[in-house]
C-alpha cells in the first residue's frame, strides 16, 4: 500500500479500472440508476462544500442530505440506510470521533462509507481501512480520482441489480404551543419542551419562534441568532433545505433553534408562507415545536390543521380560562390533532376553583400542571440556563411531557432513602 495515496479506493472491485469504468459507461441501465445519493457529514463548512460541488460537477452523485456536524453513533443506520447509497465523512474536525462514526455504519449498514482529508497520512489511511472505509480521498480530491470511487460505489450498491424507489421519508411530528393569554408562559414552556424531546428522544429536534415580532426564544436559551423567522418569511419563494439551515442556530443541548428577529420587525405572516416553513422544516427534522405565542392570527389555522399535538396553555384565573374555552371551541376536533391543555404556575385552590370547576370551564381534561416555582424560573433566566437542563419540579414535569411526545416511558419518580433502625 503506498505511503502517500492520491485519493486511493481502500478497497477495490475484482477486475482492473478499464472494465469497471467500461461497466459504467457502456451500459448504465444495468446497474439501475445511474445517480448515486449521498449524506455528507463534515463540521467544516468550506471543506463540506468543496466536497458538495466536487459531486455536482461529476454528474454521478447528488448530495441529498448535509451533517454540519458529527451525528450521535446510534442516529446514522436506522435513518440513513435506506435514503442513500453512499455516505462521505470528513475526517480532519474530530478524527477519533469519524473514525469511530465510520466503525458504526460501516458495521451497521451496507452503505458505501468514504471519508476525505486534507492529510496524505498512511496511519490514518490504515485506520480508515479497519474501520471499514471504503475510499480515501485527499483535498482537493482530484476530478477523475472522485470519478472513479463513485463508479466503484455504483457497482457496489446493493440496489443495482434491483432498482427499488426509494421509501418516501415521513415528515416530523410538529407540536405546537399556544398560550390562552399573553404572559401565560409559552415560551419558556415551549423552549424548556424542545430542549428536553433533543435530548431524550436523541433524534433532530427543531425550535421555531412564531410569537412574532415580538418573539424571545432566543433569550431563553441564552444563544445569540444570527438570522430568523423573518429572514425565512420573508424569503419563502427560495425557502430549501439548505436555505433554512443557513438561518438555524445550535443550542448546547443538541437543539436546532428559528429564532425571532431581535429587532422589531414587522412582517406579514401568511397562510402560505407557513405551510412552506412547516413543510421544509418536517423533512429534514423527526420533530418541529413551534412557540405560536399568544397573538392569534390566521397562520394559527396553518399551525393546528398540520399538528401532532396542540399544548395549549393557561392559567388559572376567570380571563385565561375563559379564553382558553373559546380556542378549544375554534381549534379543537374530536378526529383532529391531539389537544393537551397545560395548567402554567398552578397552585392547587388557586382563587377557590376547583378542579372539576376547572374542566368543567375548559370542557377538557387537563393534561399538565406545572408548578409554581419562581425560585427556579428566576434562576433559570438570570443565567440563561434552561429549566429542563436543571433539576427542579417543572423540569420534571417537562421531561416527562417530551419522553411521551416521543413514545418512551415516563421518568420513573426516584424513591425516597428512608430511616431503618436496623438494617
Amino acid at each position: 500500500m503506498p505511503n502517500t495515496p492520491q485519493s486511493a479506493g481502500i478497497l477495490r472491485t475484482a477486475g482492473n479500472r478499464e472494465s469497471v469504468m467500461s461497466t459504467f459507461t457502456q451500459d448504465p441501465d444495468s446497474l439501475g440508476t445511474n445517480i448515486l445519493s449521498v449524506a455528507l457529514i463534515g463540521p467544516d463548512e468550506q471543506g463540506r462544500r468543496a466536497v458538495a460541488t466536487a459531486l455536482a460537477e461529476s454528474q454521478q452523485a447528488k448530495v441529498t442530505r448535509e451533517f454540519s456536524s458529527y451525528p450521535d453513533l446510534d442516529y446514522i443506520p436506522q435513518q440513513l440506510e435506506s435514503e442513500h447509497d453512499v455516505i462521505i465523512v470528513e475526517l480532519d474536525s474530530n478524527p477519533e470521533y469519524a473514525l469511530d462514526l465510520v466503525e458504526h455504519i460501516c458495521g451497521n449498514t451496507s452503505l458505501t462509507v468514504m471519508v476525505y482529508s486534507s492529510r496524505a497520512d498512511s496511519e490514518l489511511l490504515v485506520r480508515c481501512m479497519q474501520a471499514g472505509a471504503r475510499e480515501f480521498l485527499i483535498r482537493p480530491i482530484a476530478p477523475n480520482a472522485l470519478a472513479e470511487a463513485l463508479v466503484r460505489a455504483m457497482v457496489r450498491r446493493p440496489a443495482a441489480q434491483a432498482p427499488k424507489q426509494a421509501p418516501k421519508k415521513v415528515a416530523g411530528k410538529l407540536f405546537v404551543f399556544a398560550g390562552a393569554k399573553g404572559g401565560s408562559g409559552v415560551t419558556t414552556l415551549a423552549s424548556n419542551f424542545a430542549v428536553a424531546l433533543a435530548q431524550e428522544s436523541a433524534h433532530s429536534t427543531l425550535l421555531i419562534d412564531l410569537d412574532l415580532p415580538l418573539g424571545d426564544a432566543a433569550l431563553e436559551l441564552g444563544i445569540n441568532a444570527q438570522f430568523s423567522t423573518a429572514n425565512a418569511i420573508q424569503n419563502i419563494d427560495r425557502l430549501d433545505s439548505n436555505f433554512l439551515s443557513k438561518l438555524l442556530t445550535k443550542h448546547s443541548s443538541g437543539l436546532s433553534v428559528l429564532s425571532a428577529p431581535d429587532k422589531y420587525t414587522q412582517i406579514q405572516v401568511s397562510d402560505q408562507a407557513v405551510e412552506r416553513l412547516l413543510s421544509v422544516a418536517r423533512q429534514e427534522f423527526d420533530y418541529v415545536v413551534i412557540d405560536a405565542g399568544s397573538r392569534i392570527s390566521s397562520s394559527y389555522k396553518a399551525l393546528m390543521a398540520g399538528a401532532t399535538t396542540i399544548y395549549l396553555i393557561t392559567q388559572v384565573t376567570i380571563s385565561e380560562l375563559r379564553n382558553a374555552n373559546r380556542l378549544i371551541s375554534e381549534f379543537y376536533r374530536p378526529n383532529g390533532p391531539k389537544f393537551e391543555i397545560i395548567l402554567n404556575r398552578f397552585l392547587a385552590r388557586s382563587l377557590g376553583i376547583d378542579e372539576e370547576n376547572i374542566t368543567k370551564a375548559l370542557t377538557l381534561p387537563v393534561a399538565w400542571k406545572i408548578p409554581s416555582d419562581y425560585p427556579s424560573a428566576r434562576r433559570a433566566q438570570n443565567t440563561a440556563t434552561p429549566l429542563a437542563m436543571s433539576d427542579s419540579q417543572i423540569s420534571k414535569i417537562i421531561r416527562q411531557m417530551a419522553r411521551t411526545a416521543c413514545g418512551q416511558s415516563a421518568v420513573p419518580e426516584k424513591k425516597k432513602k428512608g430511616f431503618r433502625l436496623f438494617g
